[in-house]
């Protein structure tokens, strides 16, 4: 098969060269601890223990755990789908010694999209329709957090940017798969 080349824009150099320049072990590990918040495993394990609890609660947060364990489980596959169609450096391996804390990041052409990015835009789109009135700290919290992997070099800014707006955009369509998915279920389990 085939695969895609992507390329950084001048923005994404530019701003990728400043971050080696400037890096420093404590910002790099600080980011690194920051940026295990989005890791697909642990937004997995968090969503379903969510699911698991919403079994004891009403039918709304039922319905809700359900659309988040949905959206999580969709943007892993999207992402991981995308990389193998989608070859694009990451930007750590541009950085010479010394690396001043920046660490190598996955594989070497996996760098768009950004899956942290994505499954917090998914994550993130699904908690602000779940509670609206704490969207706009759900979006800083969200937007701080996909960020960290621009800091530590492990994607370009525009990966960054695209795997959130690709996740919101995955989690709204999902909307109303999850409505007819979660409709079905419901009218068979009343059925019983």
């Amino acid at each position: 098969m085939r695969h895609l080349q992507a390329r950084p824009t001048k923005a994404d150099i530019a701003l990728a060269t400043a971050i080696s320049r400037h890096a420093t072990p404590l910002l790099e590990q600080s980011a690194g601890t920051l940026t295990l918040l989005a890791d697909e495993k642990l937004l997995f394990a968090v969503s379903c223990a969510l699911w698991l609890v919403s079994k004891r609660g009403t039918r709304q947060q039922r319905e809700r755990a359900d659309h988040l364990v949905l959206c999580v489980l969709a943007s892993s596959a999207l992402a991981h789908g995308l990389k193998h169609i989608i070859d694009q450096e990451r930007p750590d391996r541009r950085v010479r010694p010394p690396r001043h804390g920046i660490p190598k990041s996955g594989n070497r052409l996996d760098a768009f999209p950004s899956g942290h990015a994505m499954q917090i835009g998914a994550v993130a789109s699904a908690a602000a329709w779940i509670e609206p009135r704490v969207t706009p700290w759900i979006w800083l919290g969200g937007t701080a957090l996909a960020f960290t992997r621009v800091v530590l070099l492990a994607h370009w800014v525009s990966d960054v940017v695209i795997g959130l707006c690709a996740g919101v955009i995955l989690e709204r369509l999902l909307r109303p798969v999850s409505r007819r998915l979660i409709g079905k279920c419901n009218s068979r389990v009343s059925r019983r």
